[in-house]
């Protein structure tokens, strides 16, 4: 059955810029897709992996190329063969996973087979100039009892030193982006361990991580950059704890709960991230958090607005609206 394609870019400016190892966010560049089946309308939203030199331009590109093959009615299965695993394929992914529900008079639960229940991100603390400001920062987020901090090699024991004395009730886990050496990781893991951090996630650069198979760490090690799909496991297995899985790394709902069931199969625990977006992003991010120890679905919460109808926020503790948003029965 023929389908409609819309598809447009929009801009989502954030609260303040979001700083990481080697990158600065100051909007939550996106495309959004529409598949119209008469009066059935599924959605999906795309942002890509910056680090991969995807953006909206490029993901939008993707899609139009694709748009007859779209528009002739893709199913889910000859979508994974049609793009790569990235943004673009994700945005079409989800919401052809939406426009199922509506066509079919179902919940992505329904369809899915998962038992929905509400979870509790993290609340990401970006990189600031000083400990100081970070602790300050982490502070102000007393109603989030688990905090994700953003690091790099700049001071990496103090500023960790600075948030612990700021909440001390909180769990803290950390994520390098990349941005820490083999040797610099060996060094703060014991002082890192005094501090209680709850895992560590990608220490080292994609593509220069062999070192951590090794690795006999006191704190879990989740693989983010160094694991993008299902394809990417088998070295990941070797070397990482945890896997964060994003849908825009591996292109959509159908390859992350495929990389979720074989990560799981393998002993490994997980984690679900975002590359921030709207809440469009987070409710197809938010089936798989059902399965993961580490939920990190944060992303609206870092801008200045979200859609009418969003997921809902109350402070840590995140769910979804049964209708108006993604993935609710027609």
């Amino acid at each position: 059955m023929s389908i409609r394609l819309n598809v447009h870019k929009a801009v989502w400016p954030m609260t303040a810029p979001f700083r990481i190892t080697g990158h600065v966010f100051n909007n939550a560049d996106t495309i959004v897709v529409e598949l119209v089946d008469g009066d059935h309308v599924g959605r999906g939203e795309g942002l890509g992996a910056y680090y991969l030199g995807e953006n909206a331009d490029v993901l939008l590109e993707q899609v139009e190329d694709a748009r007859a093959d779209i528009e002739r009615g893709v199913t889910l299965e000859e979508l994974q063969e049609l793009f790569p695993a990235g943004g673009a394929r994700n945005a079409v992914d989800c919401a052809l996973w939406d426009l199922t529900t509506k066509r079919q008079g179902k919940s992505i639960w329904q369809l899915t087979g998962i038992d929905p229940k509400p979870v509790k991100t993290v609340f990401t603390i970006g990189i600031q100039d000083t400990p100081a400001e970070m602790a300050a920062n982490a502070a102000r987020a007393k109603n989030y009892p688990i905090l994700k901090v953003k690091l790099n090699g700049d001071d990496p024991i103090e500023r960790m030193a600075a948030i612990r004395e700021a909440r001390p009730d909180a769990t803290l886990v950390i994520d390098a982006n990349q941005g820490f050496t083999f040797d610099l990781l060996k060094d703060v893991l014991g002082p890192f361990s005094k501090l209680d951090i709850a895992m560590i996630e990608q220490p080292l650069k994609r593509g220069g991580d062999e070192e951590l198979a090794g690795l006999d760490s006191p704190i879990p090690i989740c693989g983010d950059e160094s694991c993008l799909h299902r394809g990417e496991l088998p070295a990941a297995l070797e070397r990482y704890d945890m896997i964060n899985i994003k849908l825009d790394k591996t292109g959509g709902l159908t390859e992350a709960l495929g990389l979720a069931k074989d990560a799981m199969a393998a002993g490994k625990r997980l984690m679900i991230g975002n590359m921030v977006g709207t809440s469009l992003s987070m409710a197809p991010g938010f089936v798989v958090a059902q399965m993961c120890d580490f939920v990190d679905l944060d992303g609206p919460l870092n801008l200045k607005s979200d859609l009418a109808i969003g997921m809902n926020y109350d402070g840590a503790t995140i769910s979804m609206p049964e209708r108006g948003l993604w993935g609710g029965a027609a």
